[in-house]
């Protein structure tokens, strides 16, 4: 071998080819996102889609802008103007509050911007029980009681008035003494280390939402409003020829009755005692946008989905045809907790808010519920499913329209469902006319020995919830003269409801949920059985093939507008008709 050329005897051996050398080298397993649990979305990668600005979460930030400034500035002059605090020194073993700056985006049912809104909120969970605060409670509306005014409104062609009441709790009055620390950004300039005693129910404080209820409450009390007795937020007026009805969600409130000078009296009186702001017709309630069609009011949450989209990072998500995946059964067993169990919270809670305009949805929002307290990674895919049949059905709503007050009802259970438990889920849902009003999805409390029992634990809840309503509608002029119709695909169960049978099978059933056969006697509730292939409450209790779930989705929602790409239900095929 020539002394100059580099030897290859370090690697090349006589009689063997250097096309069948040999390695030897270490495999170390591969390090990926999924299994180190690092799933967390890359929100840079959705800048670009960030359909609404977020809002400010401190003073620091919101202080940078004019319109912010502009926000707090009126709204510590409303404070100041209504004597909402006193100065007064500090001493020791005071228990002082602090108090935080809260801001929101107002915006219109087209999606553009009404107004910066700013409020000053006091540290209330600082309050100590019999020292800065007693009694808490304060009702609020019922989504319920808000679909069947909608749908009265819409029967008797009656506008609906929707009114905001700005700083509203400071019409209540505390009873105790409340200290509270200076806002930032606007101490006292000569009394700095001076505290504010309160001398209204300010935003925060425990008590403040049960104050300014007793105050609206007790105007309307003076006005020849009474208090409905199956609805304590819903005031009634009803005099001669004249009905008003007033719903009331703390601040937000809507009116609507026959006269329309009786109306604009009440909301001229109104706007003396409270400063009230007239927005119109209803277009924007809690959330919620109304949209008027012919003969009917869609309601939706649009907005409020896409926001949803935004916070999980899933703007630019693949739609798919179904919520949930057929024959799903989920166990907290099988899988690791999920790395971030607060998102998973936000993003549940966020959808079982979207559940007041979307039924089609809820049985797998309830699903996703039942993990909270320890999420795991297929939970979250669960959502993510979720989240991605919302995608394609953005432009889905809640139809209503008043052609009819005949009140029908389908029920139905899932015997031991849950793969885990064993328990059955309860599903039901309530109609007037062709306008779904109420829903429900429960798992039932105890394990059902037979798929008769389940059901006729079913059909107790749901008679609950009819003679409810039933009670309301006689309340709003409304009564239902015949018998409320209650479906059911379970004969036994039927047979049981009907007859007062008692024996191995069912002497262990507790007695509420006798109550069925209480309502069946005095005639205001028939259970009929119709077959399961038409039990619209099916979509409740399990998880559907996508041909079945469409079929019963489009009994229940409708699009509102007339796009071209109306979302993944409607590639089905024509769906049958609604109940009458």
């Amino acid at each position: 071998m020539d002394p100059q050329q580099p030897s290859n005897s370090s690697t090349d051996q006589p009689g063997i080819s250097p096309h069948s050398r040999t390695f030897t080298a270490t495999y170390h397993p591969m390090i990926t996102r999924s299994k180190t649990g690092h799933l967390k979305p890359k929100q840079i990668l959705n800048l670009t889609h960030q359909l609404y600005p977020q809002d400010p979460t401190s003073y620091t930030q919101a202080a940078q802008h004019e319109h912010w400034r502009s926000a707090m500035s009126q709204e510590f002059q409303a404070l100041q103007s209504q004597g909402t605090w006193e100065l007064v020194p500090s001493a020791p073993h005071q228990n002082v509050l602090g108090c935080k700056w809260t801001f929101r985006t107002k915006y219109n049912s087209d999606g553009s911007i009404a107004r910066y809104k700013a409020r000053l909120v006091a540290l209330g969970y600082k309050q100590e029980f019999g020292l800065d605060y007693t009694e808490t409670f304060s009702p609020v509306a019922k989504i319920p009681t808000f679909r069947i005014l909608i749908l009265l409104a819409l029967h008797n062609r009656w506008p609906m008035h929707q009114l905001d009441i700005s700083n509203a709790f400071l019409h209540g009055s505390l009873h105790e003494t409340v200290y509270m620390k200076q806002p930032i950004g606007f101490t006292d300039a000569t009394h700095p280390n001076h505290v504010c005693k309160l001398n209204k129910a300010l935003y925060g404080l425990k008590q403040s939402p049960r104050q300014w209820f007793a105050t609206l409450t007790g105007f309307l009390h003076t006005q020849g409003f009474r208090t409905s007795h199956f609805h304590p937020s819903l005031m009634i007026f009803q005099q001669t020829n004249i009905q008003i009805y007033f719903l009331i969600y703390v601040d937000d409130l809507i009116v609507t009755g026959n006269n329309k000078a009786a109306v604009q009296t009440l909301l001229s009186n109104l706007h003396n005692r409270f400063n009230t702001r007239y927005l119109g017709q209803l277009s924007q309630f809690l959330g919620i946008t109304a949209i008027p069609q012919p003969d009917r009011l869609l309601l939706h949450q649009s907005r409020y989905a896409t926001s949803i989209l935004q916070r999980a990072g899933m703007t630019n998500c693949k739609p798919t045809a179904t919520p949930i995946t057929a024959k799903s059964h989920i166990s907290p067993q099988i899988s690791k907790p999920f790395f971030d169990p607060l998102l998973y919270r936000q993003l549940v809670g966020s959808l079982q808010y979207l559940t007041l305009t979307r039924p089609d949805i809820t049985y797998a929002v309830n699903k996703a519920c039942q993990f909270m307290h320890q999420p795991t990674d297929i939970n979250f895919d669960a959502v993510k499913r979720i989240l991605r049949y919302i995608k394609g059905t953005l432009n889905y709503g809640l139809p209503l329209s008043g052609n009819s007050f005949t009140l029908t009802s389908f029920v139905d259970s899932d015997w031991a469902g849950d793969q885990h438990d064993r328990k059955s889920t309860t599903g039901y849902c309530t109609f007037l006319g062709r306008s779904p009003v109420n829903w429900c999805v429960k798992k039932q409390s105890t394990i059902a020995r037979s798929s008769t029992e389940a059901e006729y634990r079913a059909l107790a809840a749901a008679a609950a919830d009819l003679t409810w309503t039933r009670q309301l509608l006689q309340e709003l002029g409304r009564p239902q003269i015949h018998p409320t119709q209650l479906f059911c695909d379970n004969t036994s169960a039927i047979a049981l409801a009907n007859n007062p049978v008692f024996h191995a099978r069912t002497k262990h059933i507790e007695v509420d949920c006798h109550y069925i056969r209480e309502c069946i006697k005095n005639k205001s509730i028939q259970v009929h059985h119709i077959s399961t292939k038409d039990q619209l409450a099916d979509i409740f209790t399990k998880a559907l093939s996508i041909i079945r779930f469409r079929h019963l989705a489009h009994k229940l929602i409708s699009p509102h507008t007339s796009s071209v790409c109306k979302g993944v239900l409607n590639h089905s095929s024509r769906p049958a008709s609604k109940p009458d």
